[in-house]
């Protein structure tokens, strides 16, 4: 009992010190865009989306080349991607009244992250089916750069029809950057490192405590902890009533999480391997979190209490279901 809560307060302090990071560093990166000028769509899709989805990335690669724990960083990623979806838009409608939604927000930025999705899932499975890990264990197979340069790639074209959505462009060249601002990044992302890690050993030591898989806990405590930026820059748009951009932080946020946090992992350590039954119970949660978010988002194109009820009892099902696979109540996911 002792040692878990010492790990809950090393979850908890990791929380706070990456929210400060990514508070710094989202100002700093909006002041680097602005100072230089950079169109507004590379802002909202590239700057503004790196800014937020920084916790998520730094998780993957430190999971993956500190310790050894790729599936760790994806299961950070899924539940991040999952928080973002049924807890971030459940708070903002139950804190600051109903959400409107648009048919843009829903038939392009929905559709593409659901796309984002498939793409995932199929690198996974493309790296089963063409190099498969041998052996009388669980299915098994290696993710190659080649493979990771898939999804990597559909997040360039994601971009890319961005900035054809585009119609208007500054093509002022801003007035620079001061070296103030560029420190106060450079503080914020070695904020977020150092409370991604506390994040990531709280995780392996959960795991260690109730003998499961850390991608299970990755997938809570890692997710939750590194999704708090994307809930308060949410709230606060929505108080703001610029409901779209509410909405679009989360689906953008999580498109790249997907679409680039992982497979970067893969790119930079080379080649990884991953458990196909640890990955498809993952993805599959999120496919349906994906489809009731959709649902709900599209219907009278308007979040309503009682669909955020909804979305707020829907992640409390997945944290039940994590916690059910810790202590072996369920068996979903094999150890």
């Amino acid at each position: 009992m002792i040692r878990v809560l010492a790990l809950l307060g090393l979850a908890a302090v990791g929380t706070v010190v990456v929210w400060k990071g990514s508070i710094w560093l989202e100002d700093a990166a909006d002041r680097i865009a602005t100072g230089y000028g950079v169109p507004g769509v590379v802002q909202g899709a590239v700057i503004a989306a790196v800014g937020s989805s920084m916790p998520e990335l730094v998780s993957v690669l430190l999971a993956t080349l500190l310790h050894g724990e790729f599936e760790l960083g994806i299961g950070a990623v899924v539940g991040s991607a999952v928080f973002n979806l049924l807890v971030i838009p459940g708070v903002v409608v139950l804190l600051a009244g109903s959400m409107e939604t648009s048919r843009s927000l829903v038939y392009k930025e929905a559709l593409f992250y659901m796309l984002a999705v498939a793409v995932l899932l199929l690198t996974f499975s493309l790296a089963v089916i063409y190099n498969p890990v041998g052996g009388d264990g669980p299915i098994q197979g290696t993710v190659t750069r080649p493979l990771a340069l898939f999804p990597i790639a559909l997040y360039a074209l994601y971009v890319f029809t961005q900035y054809l959505d585009t119609t208007e462009h500054d093509s002022s060249s801003g007035v620079g950057v001061g070296i103030r601002t560029w420190l106060v990044f450079a503080a914020g992302l070695a904020l977020i490192v150092v409370g991604v890690e506390a994040l990531v050993r709280a995780a392996i030591g959960f795991g260690s405590v109730f003998d499961t898989p850390t991608f299970l806990w990755g997938m809570v405590v890692v997710a939750a902890g590194s999704s708090v930026p994307d809930a308060f820059v949410s709230v606060a748009a929505a108080r703001a009533g610029r409901h779209d951009v509410s909405l679009a932080n989360v689906l953008g946020s999580n498109t790249f999480d997907l679409l680039v946090a992982v497979p970067l992992g893969v790119v930079v350590a080379g080649a990884l391997t991953i458990t196909f039954e640890h990955v498809v119970p993952m993805m599959g949660f999120l496919v349906l979190a994906t489809v009731v978010f959709f649902a709900v988002a599209r219907t009278e194109m308007l979040l309503s209490r009682r669909e955020a009820t909804l979305l707020l009892a829907l992640y409390g099902l997945f944290v039940v279901w994590i916690l059910a696979e810790s202590i072996g109540a369920t068996t979903v996911v094999p150890t």
